[in-house]
């Protein structure tokens, strides 16, 4: 709207502008003639004011579109952060693991040396206890016959260079007649599931042993979908990530 108004105020005195310039073109003044404004130069400056440039800052995202710096904080990134891990090592300095940042470690010694024989808990945020790992000279092991059925297991990286049976992440349901024991845990030796024997979850690493298992409740889930669901939920990862990441050095 602006440029249909305006156009008329410069149109009415343009006739005099161009017949002055024809005289002093007459009397030889012909620099004076070419500095005078065309009708198309007059046309586009009395237009030009009405289509503004647009401005980055009052557009959002505009300065992006053409290339130009983005303002920080204006494009946050969508993925998640990691979660934050801690490392926690057993006063042997031989055994140690990782687990997340707002959860805690509460150790436990045996009557001899600490050194010798001790018991990490784990425990979340929440006050609940999540996990045992066991670093000591002697643990005892049971066996009976079960029928399996493993939901994962991966070897554990950090006990590779220990005596066979490798060391295993574990998580699977032991039944016997109708009833389901869940463990997840470190086993000697990778799970199979059907007929067999309850594992022997003592892993021989230098001279002493390793023992960790995850604390279930008596029945920790109603069926194997919901141990499933579980497993991929956060606490299940914490779980795995923190039993995969024992180490002995």
């Amino acid at each position: 709207m602006k440029g249909t108004i305006m156009r008329p105020a410069f149109r009415a005195p343009l006739v005099p502008v161009l017949a002055a310039a024809a005289a002093l073109a007459l009397a030889g003044c012909g620099a004076m003639v070419s500095a005078a404004p065309s009708p198309s130069s007059l046309a586009a400056s009395a237009t030009a004011p009405a289509s503004p440039r647009p401005s980055a800052s009052a557009s959002g995202g505009a300065g992006a579109g053409a290339g130009g710096a983005a303002t920080p904080g204006a494009t946050p990134s969508s993925a998640p952060a990691p979660a934050e891990l801690k490392t926690y090592t057993f006063p042997n300095g031989h055994v140690s693991f990782k687990y997340p940042a707002d959860w805690k470690v509460e150790l436990f010694t045996g009557a001899g040396s600490p050194s010798d024989s001790a018991t990490a808990t784990v425990v979340d945020a929440s006050g609940t206890e999540q996990a045992t790992v066991y670093s000591g000279r002697v643990a005892d092991g049971v066996s009976h016959p079960v029928t399996r059925t493993v939901y994962e297991s991966a070897p554990v990286p950090g006990l590779a260079a220990q005596p066979a049976p490798a060391a295993h992440y574990a998580f699977y349901a032991d039944r016997t007649d109708s009833s389901a024991t869940y463990r997840m845990h470190l086993a000697a030796g990778a799970p199979k599931s059907g007929q067999g024997s309850a594992l022997d979850g003592i892993i021989r690493a230098g001279d002493g042993v390793i023992l960790a298992d995850v604390k279930f409740i008596e029945k920790p889930f109603a069926n194997d979908a919901a141990a499933k669901s579980w497993l991929a939920g956060s606490e299940g990862q914490a779980l795995k990530a923190l039993l995969l990441s024992i180490s002995y050095r």
